[in-house]
């Protein structure tokens, strides 16, 4: 294979009067032009290595690179930034009529792949459930204690849970059966879903209700109230959510979509049935509910490297 062309004191000349050009005549900050000098210097690094001028760059290289750069582990964020400043670049040169087309024009960067849901084990999930403070207010206690198990236990979203209201009523958003054990919920687009409740939501809903009307001075539709009497917003969950899993020792913080995700994936876990899954969230798509299939697969794959015998690596002798 032919060594890589030696730097083209031509192409270095042109980039010094392009990133000059950039800091004077469009006032980019210190920092942006460094930024644009570093994606000019992995274009040159890229030409030289493939033997080509870079005032001869086609989209086929550009391509190429983009390639190249992704299976390095770089960004789909990253590349685009690289490419935005190439692209700048063979721009300016265009106006300078020493290239005939911009080569990186049409040129995209690969899409990041959507993070997987984060989701807590099923035994932190446990000891969040089953967490109680002795030094906590007892009536913020039983509604907090209620609103995990509710999140967890029927995976809810978070507007879905403040939407409920203790009884069935005209207009209202949602409702509690305690009695059949189920919750009539409000999903995204208006659909509405009964969703069942776990006999453990079921008591911990039971304590609270118990408990709920003391100190207020007017009846209150809403199931979860502060102390105020006012219906919970999304925000105050959040924040009480993120508080208990602090007090309960979780090792990252806590949010209510975090135990949505939880219940999906245990339920995942244990069942293997997607359609269910799919029908208890509410998702309009299956395609929505497969990500919770590659969190499934996480979990398997840890218990294989943690127990099978063929998993492990012998350590090397040599």
């Amino acid at each position: 294979m032919d060594a890589p062309a030696p730097p083209d004191p031509t192409a270095q000349a042109l980039i010094e009067r392009y990133l000059e050009h950039v800091r004077v005549e469009k006032r980019l900050a210190a920092r942006t032009v460094a930024l644009y000098a570093l994606d000019l210097e992995k274009l040159q690094a890229f030409a030289r290595e493939a033997g080509v001028d870079l005032l001869a760059v086609q989209n086929t290289h550009i391509r190429r690179w983009v390639a190249a750069m992704h299976a390095g582990g770089r960004s789909g964020r990253g590349i685009a930034l690289i490419l935005s400043g190439w692209r700048g670049w063979y721009a300016w040169l265009g106006r300078q009529s020493l290239v005939p087309f911009n080569p990186v024009q049409d040129i995209r960067a690969p899409k990041d792949g959507k993070p997987l849901p984060k989701a807590l084990s099923v035994d932190d999930a446990v000891q969040l459930a089953s967490f109680q403070h002795p030094d906590n207010d007892p009536w913020l206690e039983a509604r907090d204690a209620a609103i995990v198990e509710l999140l967890y236990g029927a995976g809810l979203r978070v507007g879905e849970l403040t939407g409920l209201d203790v009884v069935a009523s005209p207009g209202a958003r949602g409702w509690i059966d305690l009695d059949a054990g189920e919750a009539q919920v409000l999903g995204k687009g208006s659909k509405r879903r009964s969703v069942p409740v776990g006999a453990k939501a079921v008591d911990a809903l039971r304590a609270w209700l118990a408990v709920r009307d003391a100190g207020l001075r007017t009846p209150q539709a809403a199931l979860f109230v502060g102390r105020n009497g006012t219906r919970l917003t999304p925000q105050s969950i959040w924040l009480r959510l993120r508080s208990r899993g602090r007090q309960a020792g979780m090792a990252v913080p806590v949010h209510p979509h975090m135990l949505r995700h939880s219940f999906a994936s245990h339920v995942l876990q244990s069942s293997s049935d997607l359609r269910a899954v799919q029908e208890l969230l509410g998702h309009a798509s299956i395609a929505t509910t497969q990500v919770y299939t590659r969190l499934d697969f996480q979990h398997l794959a840890r218990a294989y490297d943690g127990a099978h015998p063929r998993a492990k690596r012998k350590p090397s002798s040599g």
